[in-house]
């Protein structure tokens, strides 16, 4: 059954993961065609600045994944689950389970594309380039905000709607807050109000860096 649900889940979601996973290969090696030519201090504050889009993109992968995990319910009015021989929480379980595969995809783009910034070579002395650890990072965040996104999405349209265009614009304002230098990180700050240091939102804060001392 499970193999069932997970090539369910495929077909409204393997655009989404293509798109996702060109982006997490882009970003790295993006960076890295900047920063060739760049001295030590100049591709840290280069790379603080890509920094911003890492969480982005998490953030946006599990959104994506969450929502195409639901699609074949909603456009089906839940009949299918209701036809099945398993209980509501077992349902949920599986199609949570096949959602969590598709994280694996960008996130493994995002590998390759860091593993190509580690061995190009281009990197000054004095800096060293963190691929495992910054991809490990990315799937944890992106699995919290599937986890979150998922929850959301198996309710009504009109509440998730709601839902997701508050965290949506609150997202997109750390964006522009990063663009343009202004030092306030939003993210952490709503995720201390909504739970107390450490808490499940501080994945997302923090500095995001491929390239650093």
């Amino acid at each position: 059954m499970l193999k069932a649900i997970l090539w369910s889940q495929w077909k409204p979601t393997r655009g989404l993961v293509l798109i996702t996973s060109i982006i997490a290969f882009a970003l790295p090696v993006s960076s890295l065609t900047i920063t060739s030519t760049l001295r030590a201090q100049e591709v840290t504050r280069v790379m603080q600045s890509y920094g911003a889009l890492y969480p982005m993109l998490a953030a946006l992968t599990g959104l994506l994944i969450a929502m195409a995990a639901w699609a074949p319910d909603h456009a089906g009015r839940h009949t299918y689950a209701l036809s099945l021989p398993v209980t509501r929480s077992q349902y949920a379980g599986m199609r949570f389970i096949a959602g969590s595969a598709f994280i694996g995809v960008t996130a493994a783009a995002l590998l390759v594309g860091t593993l190509i910034v580690a061995v190009a070579g281009a990197i000054p002395d004095g800096l060293h380039v963190y691929p495992v650890a910054l991809t490990f990072r990315f799937a944890l965040a992106a699995m919290v905000a599937y986890a979150i996104f998922f929850a959301i999405s198996s309710s009504t349209s009109q509440t998730a709607g709601v839902i997701l265009g508050v965290m949506a614009s609150i997202l997109l304002a750390q964006f522009v807050l990063a663009m343009m230098e202004v030092d306030f990180n939003l993210i952490e700050k709503v995720g201390e109000f909504l739970a107390y240091r450490p808490g499940l939102f501080s994945v997302f804060a923090g500095r995001w860096m491929l390239i650093d001392a």
